[in-house]
């Protein structure tokens, strides 16, 4: 299957980042076309395309556009930049890339929902992403494209970059209107939910940046041209961030649809000619596959039959020289140290998985470890406030259902015997 740049098309040009660049491939006319139909007529065109959330859930953005009340209350949109996940890297590549594209898609997405102001949640450990936003921002509102009155429409809209917390926890839509507020990122408890009672408790649409920024397009060219692709629940197109053991990692463009083993070989290949040992779909987060998985399409529903999840679409690959204990063990701890701590199974859940994978990782595993692993995920599935809770129990019991042996060999071998790093690879054929 073919990459579709569409999003990515013009990456490679100089200034596809700046207003000019943007422009001379039909950039704002889409914002022209929005500002002359009807707000709720949009809403429907998008809900039509079938375009569901890029940032992991995968939720109908037309759907949630509709859920926004007209009570009266100012409506607000949040875009999230944070992009906190393990293995994700499509969105800050995007806001360096084409953040115009971000930025007439935030314009759009306001005149639907009714908004006249929008926040752009970026993560706060990136501050190149945040000096490219604010210039492109600037150019738009020079350009007319933002601010009072736009293009003599009488609708307002501002636009106002936010660095993040520096938090995981942030990523989650509740604890992240809580550090807009002020306040210390920590997850709500739903309902009310944000399309209700958001930012400031007025009505909040929270969507991911390559989600809005899809929106001018879908709106230039059409409903049946964004469903040429993909499937009949999930259409379009999407940023495919590969990462891990290729030769050529990046972000790819590619439709709903393709498959692993295409993703790779755009992306060169397994490095040193080695094989696939596992691999996660879209993030950390999500349960992993092995090389049978490696023509499952990237598709929400064949993701789902299986036994895991789309996610970001961010994969990540690992060879054979990978240790699938210690590379578990990172990621929780990775989750230990981002739980905001309001959740008790969280909190101490978190701690008690750390401390039994440090214990399988350095070969000292005790009996009935591997049981008490999967009791302390399935007390911490379904049971917090967010789902970073279920995000820290989620890799296990996939992992021990592909490679229970290695966990068994934690008992009595450390992982680095067993997979001996690269430097000490390296250091034995010299």
């Amino acid at each position: 299957m073919t990459l579709t740049p569409i999003l990515t098309a013009h990456w490679d040009e100089p200034d596809s980042h700046t207003l000019g660049g943007y422009t001379r491939h039909h950039g704002y006319e889409a914002l022209k076309q929005a500002l002359d139909t009807d707000p709720d007529a949009i809403i429907q065109l998008v809900k039509d395309s079938g375009l569901r959330g890029r940032g992991g859930a995968g939720f109908p953005t037309g759907m949630k556009w509709g859920f926004v009340p007209q009570d009266g209350k100012p409506h607000y949109l949040v875009v999230n930049a944070d992009e906190s996940e393990p293995g994700a890297c499509k969105d800050i590549a995007l806001i360096m890339a084409n953040p115009h594209a971000l930025i007439e898609g935030v314009a759009i997405t306001c005149h639907a929902i009714r908004a006249k102001h929008a926040f752009i949640y970026i993560r706060g450990e990136v501050p190149h992403a945040h000096r490219r936003m604010r210039a492109a921002i600037a150019e738009a509102y020079a350009a007319g494209h933002l601010g009072r009155n736009v293009h003599g429409k009488g609708i307002d809209i501002d636009v106002l970059v936010q660095p993040g917390g520096g938090a995981y926890i942030c990523g989650e839509e509740t604890a992240l209107l809580e550090s807009l507020e002020g306040h210390r990122g920590q997850p709500r408890l739903k309902p009310p939910f944000p399309a209700v009672a958001g930012l400031y408790a007025s009505p909040t649409v929270i969507n991911n940046v390559e989600t809005i920024a899809n929106v001018p397009y879908i709106l230039r060219n059409g409903v049946q041209w964004f469903r040429q692709w993909g499937s009949e629940k999930s259409p379009g197109f999407k940023l495919m961030a590969v990462s891990g053991h290729v030769n050529r990692p990046g972000v790819y463009e590619a439709p709903l649809g393709i498959t692993m083993r295409e993703l790779i070989e755009h992306a060169g290949g397994m490095r040193e000619g080695r094989q696939v040992k596992f691999w996660l779909p879209g993030g950390s987060s999500v349960p992993m596959l092995t090389a049978e998985h490696l023509d499952v399409p990237f598709t929400y529903e064949d993701m789902a039959a299986a036994g895991t999840m789309l996610g970001t679409a961010t994969p990540m690959v690992f060879d054979e020289t990978t240790s699938v204990v210690k590379a578990v063990s990172r990621w929780q701890h990775f989750y230990k140290h981002e739980s905001c701590g309001k959740c008790t199974p969280c909190r101490e859940g978190t701690f008690w998985i750390q401390e039994v994978m440090h214990r399988l990782e350095a070969g000292h595993g005790k009996a009935g470890d591997l049981e008490l692993l999967q009791d302390l995920c399935k007390q911490m599935s379904g049971r917090t406030f967010c789902p970073l809770g279920d995000a820290a129990a989620t890799p296990i019991p996939g992992a021990l259902k592909y490679f229970r042996e290695e966990f068994e060999a934690g008992m009595h071998t450390a992982a680095d015997v067993l997979f001996p790093p690269a430097a000490a690879l390296v250091g034995a054929s010299a």
